[in-house]
């Protein structure tokens, strides 16, 4: 059997540069989001001069900022944070499936990590119970996984 060298990232990325883009709509949710990427981004000795925070009106906002931050070249990963409640409409599911495709393809299109971090839950319970400070704060997860695929990425290269 051949030896293989397994190719992972890890939390260490150095003087990487991070842009937290998150939806003002469901603030409440939202800003609980943002302490939980910002403090798991601290906890990995990312330095608050290295991230930019952008705010946006709601979740269908976030690919195209997501988008044009990319293409600007400044960071070296970009972290969406939204929250999404259904509601008694099928606006839910358009503003849903909008923003997780067109974060998908800002990340293909680009070749940039983009973390998403956007609660598509079904009531405000479910909201909070994924933005507290607590372990289950998608906002953290969002964070971490900007921070493994930035190293991840270096190791790959070009």
């Amino acid at each position: 059997m051949s030896e293989f060298r397994p190719v992972e990232g890890d939390f260490n990325v150095g003087e990487a540069r991070f842009a937290i883009v998150v939806a003002r709509w469901n603030g409440n949710i939202t800003e609980n989001l943002l302490k939980g990427a910002l403090s798991a981004l601290a906890r990995h000795n990312v330095a608050d001069e290295k991230i930019d925070v952008i705010r946006v009106p709601g979740a269908f906002e976030l690919p195209a900022t997501a988008m044009k931050i990319a293409e600007q070249g400044n960071v070296d990963a970009v972290i969406t944070l939204g929250c999404v409640i259904r509601g008694g409409t099928p606006h839910f599911d358009y503003v849903c499936g909008e923003c997780a495709r067109g974060i998908g393809e800002v990340a293909l299109v680009t070749g940039l990590p983009i973390a998403f971090g956007v609660l598509t839950t079904d009531d405000l319970q479910q909201s909070e119970d994924r933005s507290g400070d607590n372990d289950e704060n998608k906002g953290v997860e969002a964070a971490l996984t900007a921070l493994e695929m930035v190293s991840l990425f270096a190791q790959l290269g070009d």
